[in-house]
Parts: C-alpha cells; structure tokens; sequence
C-alpha cells in the first residue's frame, strides 16, 4: 500500500500507458502510410489503365483511317474496271483485233439434230 509519505511510489505506474500511447501514435503513422502507399498503387493503376485505352483508342482511329482509304480506292479501280469492261469498248476491241461482228440474236436459227 501506498503512504502520503511517499508519493512517487504512486506515480511509477502512470509511465507506462505513456509507452502506450507513442506506441499507437507510431502505429496510426505507419497504417496512415499504407493507406497513402495503397491509395498511390491504386492511382497509379488507374492512370496505367486510362493510358492503355488511349493507346487502343489510336490504334483505332489509325485502323478507321486505313479502312476509310481503302474503300475509296476500291471504289476507284471499280469504276476504272467499269469502264474497261463497257460494253462499247469490248466491241470495239474484238472487230478490231479478231474481225468479230455483233449479231442480234433474234437472227439465230436452232438445229435439232436429234432427230432423224
């Protein structure tokens, strides 16, 4: 038991929740810097994600672009096709290189010479 006479026997235990304390304050600092270390990996996956869908983004617009162009080509070489294959001209060509005429088909006469 503790006496009036001697008061410091009775301060000796006051000490340690003073430990105590500086423990929880460094441990509050060191959970105050995991969550700004986890909050950091977290930002920083987040601005990986958003640059990858920028970089497929261009890759689209870089395939669109390519697709737009070769469209209008196709459209090109098939009216240059169209009018190689005209009518007109392919006539032209065969009087002038083999001697071939155009004759209209109603003036095609049929054999059957299946019968006797």
């Amino acid at each position: 038991m503790t006496s009036i006479a001697h008061p410091e026997a009775a301060a000796a235990p006051v000490a340690r929740p003073r430990v105590r304390r500086r423990t929880r304050r460094r441990a509050r600092a060191r959970g105050g810097i995991l969550w700004i270390t986890v909050s950091g990996i977290l930002l920083a996956g987040v601005v990986f994600v958003n640059v990858a869908v920028l970089q497929l983004n261009l890759r689209l617009d870089n395939a669109n672009s390519d697709r737009a162009k070769l469209q209008a080509d196709n459209a090109a070489l098939q009216s240059e096709y169209s009018s190689l294959v005209s009518s007109p001209r392919v006539s032209a060509a065969a009087y002038g290189k083999l001697g071939l005429v155009y004759e209209d088909p109603s003036t095609y006469t049929y054999i059957n010479v299946a019968k006797p």
